[in-house]
Formats: C-alpha cells, structure tokens, sequence
C-alpha cells in the first residue's frame, strides 16, 4: 500500500548514491552502519571522543576524526565539529545513529545546508515530531488514535489543572514533551500529588533536554508496548513493516523485544499498520522511522474491554531494536535507508512486507538489576556469543539465526560517560518458542567476564511463564517479580563444585609458572595430609556470601581431598588446566571454562556464569571508611547537593544527585541521622566509591 506524493516529496536535485558515509554515534549502531557499508562497498568514517580513541567502531572505520573530550557535550553533540570531519575525510554524507543528535532538527538542517546527504527524515519532520504535543495534534488530525490529554502551561491555574486531571482521569501521567527514555515523567495516581508530580517532571525535563513543556495523558492499567517500524521514499511511497512488541522494560526503557507482536487481535494488527501509515503519508515521512502505541485492553490484561492501541509518539530516526523488524522481513534498514536518501524508491519487497517467523532481541546492559538498575563500569576482560553472526552478514540457509549487534570486545572499557547498553543478542527462528528458547540459552552460554549485566535477569524473564503466556505488560520489571527474576542463574549448592574448578584452575596455573614446572604441585608439602584452602567472595553478591575451598591432591595430582564450606564434595578430577577443569560427580562429567581475570576468577557452564574474588589471607585494614560513610555507586557527575552539613535527616532521604551513563542516582540516607561531613559540590566529578557523605546515627 502507498500514499499519494506529498509536496516536496519529490527527490532533491541532487540526490546521488552515497560514496563515503560518516557515522555521527558510536558503541554498536555505528559497528552496526559501517557492516552494511563494507557489504555496499561504501566508505566509512567515525568520529570518537577522546575515551572511544580505540573502541572497535573507531578501529572498524576507513578513517577516524578525533572530536576531543570525553563527557558527549564535548564530543558528539558537537554538530559543527562532526560537520567539520566530514569535510575534512571526504564524506558525502552522515547517519546519525540513535541518540545524540539523530533527532536534532537544527544537525540534519544544518548537515543539508553543507551540502552533505542526511541519512534521515526531512528537520521539519523531525522538529515536529520532537514535540511529543504537536506530534499528538499532528496524529489526531491525520485520524491516528491518541489517549485523552491535555497541555499544562507555564502559569497553569492550579484549578484549571485539577479540573483538566479530573476530565483525564486517576491514574494519569505527567509527561515531558521533549525528550524520551521515561525522563520528565512521573505517574499520578491521587489528585493531591498532582501538583508535585507536574513541578517534579518539569524540572526533570528542563535539566535534560533544556525543555520544561509537560502535559498530561491518560495512564493505561498494565499496557503492552507495541510498534510499527515506517519507511518512505521520495516518491510518495510508504511502508508498514511488521510490528514489534517493546513491552519487557526497565525505567521506561526498553529490555526485549519482538516481531511480531505475540496475542494480538487480527482486527488490532490491522489497525496498528493502517495508522502507522496514515502517520507517515500525513508527515510526507521519509527514510526510516517508527510509530509507537500503547495497548490497552484485551482478554489478559482487562478482561472488560477489547484490545485497542492508542498513539504515543513518533521516532525519526532508526530505533535499537530494529534488528528483529530485518530478520523476520529480510530486509537490510540501513540499505534501504541509504538508497532512499541517495533518491531511490522503495523496492517492491520492502512495501508492506509480511513477518517471516519470530525473532526476539534483548538488550544486554551494563547494570545490577538486584542494585535499582545501578549501571556498571570498568574493564571487559572476555566477551564472546558462540555461534553468533554480525549485522549484514550471509546467513545462508539456517532455520534458526543468533545475530549479535556489539559495541564492545574483549578489552573493551564500559565509560560512565555513555549508555549502558553494550550489545543486543537476537534470534531468528520459526516459532517465538523456538526463538525465545535459543535466546535464553545463548545468554546462559556467553563469555561475559568484566561488569556485572543483566544477563542472568534477561534469562529469567525469557523463561518466565508470563513472558510465555504473553500474559506480562509494560510493569512486570518494576513490580515484586522483578526481585525474583534478579536472582543469579549460578547459586547455593550450584555454587560449590564451581568454586572448586576455581581453586583447581588456580591451582595448575601457579603450577604452570613455578620455576620447577611440574616435578612438584602447587602447595606440595613434606606433610602432604595438610589440605590447601582458599575463600572467594561472589563477584555481585552482598558482602560476606563467599565460599571455603579445601583440597588436596595426592603425589600423582589425584584429587584426595576436597571440601567447600567444610562439607565433602565428592568428586573425581579428570582434567585441570588453567582454563578448563573437569569433574567427575556422581558419574557425571562435568566441564568448567575458567578465566583468570584482573581481580576475579570467572567460572562458565552451559547453565550461566559467576566470578570468584580470592579472599587475601592477610587482609589489609588501612583505609577503611569512616562509619556512616556513603559512597559513590560509580564515578560521575555531581548534580545536586540537598543537604548541608549539619542538617537532620531521616532514612532515605536523598542527600546528593549523580549523574552517570545518561542516568540520575539518588544516594540516600540509611538511617535517621546527622550528616557530619559533605566533601563534594555540585558539578564535582567523583570516582566509584569516593565519600560523598557521611551520617552519624548518633550525632
């Protein structure tokens, strides 16, 4: 299906095939343009910052241009410096990525004005979208669905705003008009905090996105979060692809999704596609972009109504999850977006095509789910999804695909300056099932030694009954489940013959770089009845829950002694290797990949992952923090100070604002106290565990 050509929808006069591409993003998406490029025999550029100087999407480019600094105002929201690489490298023309300034009106204006190809939607197109409020007013009239909602002025009565909350109905939402990523927004559900909620947002937002505009809309009881990726030509054509379901978030942000969208009326699916099209020929919408619904109703979630999707906003740029929309329609979006910017029509296969199968993706992030969410930081020690193919590869003839999109490698460094996210896993396969099946499992079998993820949660939620039964929604991480689906694959008894690989493989390695190689074991003793011992800290685990290992190996290294928390772990050592050990238990073989990291050993199964800390025998005790002392969850920036030295506080009162990998962290107060100390300021920069404050309980 096609829509009429709208005026200026007609290729530019110059349109051309692009020749030399420069990348205005980094991490995965730019890993992720420059595969299709190499596959197109197109050029690439990447432009990085001063931390990203060796990050593999900048070693991946033809050519690479330094923009300095390391926070992304010094960097990559820098338009004219990008503008100024391109000129400089010969790029005929920029994508922008997701994030940063891929919806920036003023960068695509400013792109065009230097001559250059914008890979995107025209600005006008992307200013109106920005605005989530004109974009509703733009979708009511093109006869798109939108939910009940009204603008909150600057100097808003205060009862004019009840009376507007009272005609939407409890619950509502305070929402940011600019911006995204859940900042800016709040959920009301008593009329008494209105007022709160609406100041608290528009600060938010203000702070953010240097925009302060809210309004209100109709709060859906356990929505689903569906989508409809868009493409359109120059020539007037535009394309509903299958849509995605988005509905497994964290913070309002997105941790697994879809194609299609599972349970859905066929009535509804329609429906989804005919206003993703009208949104799109009412917008004279070109390149790629993506229509985003709420669901509300339907036999799961409110029995009383029927399904019915509602709009939410518009995306005018190319979204993350978009590679479950090219596995289950064999398409490459980066190509298409790439030829309809050098002036091409759509082709025949890309109009409307149907989903092929189901694939599913989830979002791998540097975060401690068990900690809030808390991002992660530090050195990726190894990194690897066996069996796993790259973005615009030749997939042959196989049934089932597992496609992995990464920023980072091996000896790659998570910066607090940027997202968290550091690669999206993604299956193809015949059945959600199946898909769903070989994605849990490719999670459980990834190397992933270095920050703490979410894999672990990842792999709950894809085997969790709900997720099966489509019976789960938007909330279904921010409720008490999510404690549940937090808890570690690998834990109490799993733990003990892991701990035990541990000690063995450490073990053979110091044996393997004694002097006196292998004529005499590690630990060998005139008295050889005396077992050896160590103890391990769980790498994420509280403090305190770790592990006793005690063994001992007999004159022919036979295992004549083994133990973990003084319990007998009967086991017969087949193999012990630095890397790899094996153990015999109740017949059973069993294998353990081992990696000797900078300060932790890390233990693979086919079940999962845990890293091992080897406890000092000696430990030191200088240094240790005052009593009461708060500390920085990871380095940072400093972004509000709500305290003073000696003011009263109460249990969990948020005494200082971080801001670290796009996010905003509370430190709060444990217990009613005093705060003695507050060495930091607003706009510090602080490193992980630095005092930021410290409360006496007794002061």
């Amino acid at each position: 299906m096609s829509a009429a050509a709208t005026p200026g929808s007609v290729p530019p006069a110059d349109a051309r095939p692009v020749r030399r591409l420069l990348v205005a993003n980094r991490g995965e998406i730019a890993r992720r343009i420059f595969a299709t490029c190499r596959r197109l025999g197109i050029g690439t550029v990447a432009v990085h910052s001063d931390p990203d100087a060796d990050a593999p999407f900048a070693r991946e480019a033809d050519l690479a241009v330094a923009l300095g600094g390391a926070a992304p105002g010094e960097s990559y929201l820098r338009a004219d410096a990008i503008i100024a690489a391109a000129r400089a490298t010969g790029a005929d023309a920029i994508h922008p990525g997701y994030g940063f300034l891929s919806e920036d009106a003023g960068f695509a204006a400013a792109v065009i004005d230097a001559g250059l190809t914008w890979v995107g939607p025209a600005p006008e197109t992307i200013a109106a979208m920005g605005s989530k409020l004109r974009a509703r007013e733009l979708m009511e009239q093109a006869g798109v669905p939108v939910l009940p909602g009204a603008r909150v002025p600057e100097d808003v009565d205060p009862a004019v705003l009840a009376d507007e909350a009272a005609a939407i109905g409890f619950p509502l939402l305070v929402k940011a008009s600019a911006g995204g990523g859940g900042r800016g927004m709040r959920l009301v559900e008593d009329p008494t905090a209105l007022a709160d909620a609406v100041a608290a947002a528009r600060h938010e937002a203000a702070s953010a996105f240097g925009d302060g505009t809210v309004f209100l809309e109709r709060y859906v009881t356990r929505p689903r979060h569906v989508e409809v990726q868009i493409l359109g030509d120059h020539h007037g054509t535009v394309s509903a692809l299958p849509e995605r379901d988005c509905s497994i978030q964290r913070r309002h942000q997105k941790l697994i999704e879809e194609s299609p969208a599972p349970a859905l009326g066929a009535e509804v699916r329609a429906a989804l596609a005919d206003a993703a099209r009208d949104a799109a020929a009412a917008l004279g919408y070109v390149s790629a972009g993506t229509v985003e619904f709420v669901l509300a109703g339907g036999p799961d979630t409110d029995p009383g109504h029927p399904q019915e999707a509602f709009f939410l906003e518009v995306n005018t740029r190319l979204q993350v999850e978009h590679p479950v929309t090219e596995l289950v329609c064999g398409l490459d979006l980066v190509e298409l977006q790439l030829r309809i910017a050098g002036g091409e029509p759509l082709p025949p296969e890309a109009v409307d095509p149907p989903a092929r199968g189901h694939a599913i993706e989830a979002r791998l992030v540097a975060e401690d789910p068990a900690a809030g969410w808390l991002p992660q930081t530090g050195l990726v020690e190894r990194f690897s999804f066996e069996g796993a193919v790259g973005p615009a590869e030749d997939r042959g003839d196989a049934s089932t695909v597992l496609r992995l999109d990464s920023g980072v490698e091996a000896g790659s460094v998570v910066s607090p300056h940027y997202d968290s996210m550091l690669a999206k896993v993604v299956v193809h396969a015949p059945t959600r099932a199946a898909a769903t099946a070989r994605l849990a499992d490719a999670l459980r079998r990834a190397r992933l030694a270095g920050p703490r993820t979410a894999r672990d949660l990842l792999v709950r939620t894809l085997e969790h009954p709900a997720f099966a039964a489509v019976e789960h929604d938007t909330q279904l991480l921010d409720g008490p489940v999510r404690d549940a689906l937090a808890v570690p694959l690998l834990g109490g008894e799993a733990l003990r013959p892991l701990a035990a690989a541990a000690a063995l493989a450490g073990q053979a390695a110091r044996r393997a770089a004694a002097d006196a190689g292998s004529l005499a074991p590690s630990g060998w003793r005139n008295v050889p009845a005396v077992a050896q011992s160590v103890a391990y800290d769980v790498v994420g685990a509280p403090p305190g829950e770790g592990l006793a290992v005690a063994y001992r190996l007999d004159r022919r290294g036979r295992l004549a002694e083994l133990a973990v928390d003084g319990t007998p772990l009967v086991a017969e050592l087949v193999r012990a290797d630095p890397d790899v050990v094996e153990l015999r238990i109740d017949g059973v073989r069993h294998r353990y990949a081992v990696h000797a990291g900078r300060d932790a050993q890390w233990v693979a199964t086919p079940e999962g992952e845990v890293g091992l800390r080897e406890r000092p025998r000696f430990p030191d005790h200088a240094g240790q923090l005052a009593a009461g002392s708060l500390t920085a969850p990871l380095p940072g920036t400093v972004l509000r100070v709500l305290v003073a030295a000696g003011d009263a506080v109460r249990a969990g009162q948020a005494l200082v604002v971080l801001e670290a990998m796009k996010m905003e962290h509370e430190v709060t107060a444990p217990v009613d106290g005093t705060v003695t100390e507050l060495p930091v300021a607003a706009g510090d920069q602080v490193d992980g565990g630095q005092v930021l404050a410290v409360v006496d309980d007794a002061a």
